[in-house]
């Protein structure tokens, strides 16, 4: 089973895929989508919509994992990425992908057993069970593997 990840984000979008394959899990492509800052808001939705495009292509996931908001006290960085998500949504649903969401707190709990565990311990847990040898460099790719790894027990039922 192939599970794409993602970590929704507007200037930032982090994506992990992984394949799982006999209980072993195998890191396939990490990394984060980013758009230009100052773009106008229907070309920087463009830009996100066509590089997961390209990942599904490229990957075949047999599901797409992603986050579901959680409300910030910023109210025009929620905006952006609730529209960001929204084309992510759009995009897999084009693209005829199941997709399991989750809250950050469950995906907290899936990787580290602590439903309130630091950005730290996530990323130390993701670096373990993907067998990395050094965490990703931007938390957005950490985050997006830590998704598709939480969604593992998702996709199996």
């Amino acid at each position: 089973m192939t599970i794409l990840g993602i970590d929704p984000g507007y200037g930032r979008c982090g994506f992990g895929v992984i394949e799982v394959k006999r209980g072993k899990v195998k890191v396939k492509d990490v990394g984060v989508s980013t758009t230009r800052a100052g773009g106008e808001i229907g070309g920087r939705l463009a830009e996100i919509i066509s590089d997961l495009e390209e990942l599904i292509d490229h990957h075949k996931p047999t599901s797409v994992a992603i986050e579901k908001l959680y409300f910030t006290s910023n109210a025009k960085t929620a905006m952006h990425v609730a529209e960001a998500r929204g084309a992510i949504l759009l995009t897999c649903a084009r693209k005829r992908c199941r997709v399991v969401e989750m809250t950050p707190g469950q995906v907290k709990v899936a990787v580290t057993g602590n439903g309130r565990a630091d950005k730290k311990a996530v990323s130390q847990m993701v670096c373990r069970l993907c067998e990395l040898k050094q965490t990703p460099q931007l938390d957005d790719a950490s985050d997006a593997l830590a998704i598709a790894l939480a969604a593992v027990g998702f996709v199996q039922h």
